[in-house]
């Protein structure tokens, strides 16, 4: 007995030993994590025992690396900590959408904090920041008192060994994707996390990013995916183009917006959705294929402006946040500009969510609005934007041109998170069944809100069809709600978590026809309706869908058009920045009054988020309507000429007046 346990003492002094032990542990720490249940951890353990060790070799490799220090266990703990804070936050975010923790949404953090109110109480965000502080103290205490190696570190030896764990990760990797041990397309992510391990699908959004460049890339490839009158006529052209009396093109993207009747295990005292019901059957409708379930609203208007899939980026990649910051892409609010119409993107919601106040310009659009620009935006208990103030901000976009326009709208009401308690004290729609309690308050929040949706769009169509302009109006689910028991398996019809519902209406008399789509074709399937058929992508789409290699053909552009020679506009992005005015009502500044020690700015279409901005100071500002605005500062009299109105959202300038 005492040999044996010397013999486990012994092996438990060796560093790798201890290495790969704790790996294995923390792999299962971060798999039960994802999965919700140390049953689920273990299952995947003897479920899939090749995939789970080569993700505990990831992990091993990290650690090993120890062995290059003296303080072997300060590096240790902190590389552990590394590790779990991953699958922590992996467990976090899957708790609240459908979509997996990704590196892409380090990019995202401000977003994340602007909106933490709306997922947390405050006393879970006063904890949470009580443990960060204690971390940090743990880990200073840790570099303090944690043992060193007392002897030296033999760097030479220790260095080829790490060096060799390494080579062997990258060997044993090779191997893993030639076998299909691990997958490198991620069609579904989270399905991706749940079959390949949360280490290595991490890692691979933070290394598998943008459009990969296709094997046989060439100018020549590229040009002959269109006949020579497509080059000539429609394809990537700036000039030359014109089009008249073209009708007003409206997309409403509904937040987070399904048919909740599909769903096989919740019943509802009523539909949800009746007038949106209605309008699937009488207008063009279909189901829409979308990038993504549960979170990524921006990568659906990515795909439907565009006409690009994000299939061929990189997994879990938000182009917004990288590759649209640095560059235009031809969309079609740029293709309509061509033939004279104006270009104005609508959102109920911040203006730097997402980064759209930076994105939309590159995208061609003349106008964001966004609520800071807003006035009268109502609000759910759980503190996101109502819907229903889009009508008047729609019409105000088209009314603020003389000719056509194209109005991308995007809805916010349905967002989650949605409360596992009680929240609605009398409900218009109530859940009758539920397979839990926490399922019921959640589908019984989200329903009520849809139905709000739903009232809003029959309002909006109405009012559409009484506009003395043609309109058509495009709407449709972003992605389905990030509720837990949304899955394949419970819903209805054949359906799958990645589609939600489509239709098109017009005022003049489109004829009906159906079909399921993707959200990368709808864009060019409702000008082909219109006989809109200029622009790059608008081409590829109505024309080449039937190809043999549409899917490849669409990589080579995408690629080509993104990250390559542009070899489809002769070596040249053609596509220059829009000149974007936030907001279509101009905020001016009539007077500037003084009642007592107090100044009071009267102008016009203030809302609750102008300030007072004197020398790019934001000055303590009540807003006391459209009219007005109160300065709660004081203020030299000589200055008063130099102030200006500001739209400020969590001190971040998206406008000022001249």
């Amino acid at each position: 007995m005492k040999k044996a346990i010397g013999c486990i003492k012994k092996v438990l002094d060796h560093p790798f030993a201890l290495c790969v032990g704790l790996a294995i542990l923390l792999n299962l720490i971060i798999e039960t994590l994802a999965r919700q249940t140390l049953t689920g951890g273990i299952k995947f353990l003897f479920g899939s025992p090749a995939v789970f060790l080569y993700n505990s070799l990831i992990i091993f490799a990290t650690l090993a690396i120890s062995i290059l220090f003296r303080r072997r266990v300060f590096y240790l703990v902190i590389v552990s900590m590394i590790w779990l804070a991953l699958g922590i936050t992996n467990g976090v975010i899957l708790s609240n959408r459908m979509t997996p923790f990704t590196v892409y949404d380090f990019q995202s953090l401000k977003d994340g904090f602007s909106i933490v109110t709306n997922y947390f109480s405050t006393f879970q965000i006063v904890l949470g920041c009580i443990c960060i502080v204690i971390l940090i103290a743990a880990i200073v205490l840790l570099w303090l008192k944690a043992p060193k190696k007392k002897d030296k570190v033999n760097y030479k030896v220790n260095a080829v060994a790490v060096l060799c764990v390494i080579a062997a990760v990258f060997g044993i990797s090779g191997l893993a994707i030639k076998f299909n041990v691990v997958d490198t397309y991620f069609p579904n992510l989270a399905y991706a996390y749940r079959d390949n391990g949360v280490p290595y699908c991490f890692i691979n959004t933070w290394m598998n990013i943008g459009v990969s460049k296709p094997d046989d890339y060439s100018e020549n490839g590229i040009k002959s995916i269109f006949t020579e009158e497509e080059l000539a006529t429609t394809v990537g052209k700036t000039e030359g183009v014109s089009g008249e009396n073209k009708p007003n093109i409206i997309f409403i993207q509904l937040e987070s917006l399904m048919d909740p009747l599909t769903l096989k295990d919740i019943e509802f005292s009523e539909d949800p959705i009746p007038n949106l019901r209605k309008l699937y059957s009488e207008t063009s409708s279909g189901r829409l294929t979308v990038p993504s379930v549960g979170a990524g609203t921006a990568n659906t208007e990515f795909e439907s402006m565009t006409g690009m899939s994000l299939k061929f980026f990189g997994p879990g990649e938000y182009p917004y946040k990288n590759i649209m910051l640095e560059s235009t892409c031809e969309s079609i609010p740029y293709n309509l500009k061509q033939i004279g119409y104006g270009t104005h993107a609508i959102h109920n919601h911040r203006g730097v969510f997402y980064g759209r106040n930076e994105v939309f310009p590159n995208l061609g659009y003349d106008t964001f609005t966004s609520v800071e620009y807003m006035n009268n935006v109502g609000r759910t208990p759980k503190n996101w934007e109502k819907d229903n103030v889009l009508t008047g901000e729609i019409i105000d976009a088209m009314e603020s041109t003389k000719g056509p326009d194209y109005v991308y709208t995007i809805s916010v009401q349905g967002h989650g998170k949605y409360p596992t308690e009680q929240v609605l004290e009398d409900p218009e729609i109530t859940v009758t069944s539920a397979p839990t309690e926490a399922l019921k308050w959640q589908y019984e929040y989200y329903a009520n809100q849809i139905h709000e949706m739903d009232k809003f769009v029959a309002d909006f169509i109405e009012a559409m069809s009484q506009y003395d302009e043609d309109v058509v109006v495009v709407m449709y689910g972003d992605h389905l709600p990030a509720i837990d028991n949304i899955s394949d398996e419970n819903l209805k019809d054949g359906r799958i978590t990645y589609q939600t519902d489509y239709f098109i209406w017009s005022n003049f008399g489109l004829e009906k026809e159906d079909k399921d789509l993707c959200s990368y074709q709808i864009g060019s399937e409702v000008l082909d309706r219109i006989g809109i058929t200029n622009g790059t992508m608008v081409t590829f789409h109505q024309n080449h869908r039937d190809d043999e290699n549409y899917l490849e053909e669409l990589h080579a552009l995408q690629y080509d058009m993104l990250y390559g020679e542009k070899y489809i506009y002769d070596g040249k992005n053609p596509w220059e920045p829009a000149d974007m005015k936030m907001g279509v009502k101009e905020i001016k500044i009539d007077s500037i009054v003084k009642i007592g020690d107090k100044y009071y700015i009267k102008g016009q279409n203030f809302t609750e988020y102008s300030k007072v901005n004197l020398d790019g100071e934001i000055l303590d500002t009540v807003y006391l309507g459209p009219t007005i605005l109160g300065l709660e500062e004081k203020v030299d009299p000589d200055d008063v000429s130099k102030m200006k109105v500001s739209q400020v959202d969590d001190n971040e300038i998206l406008g000022t007046t001249e």
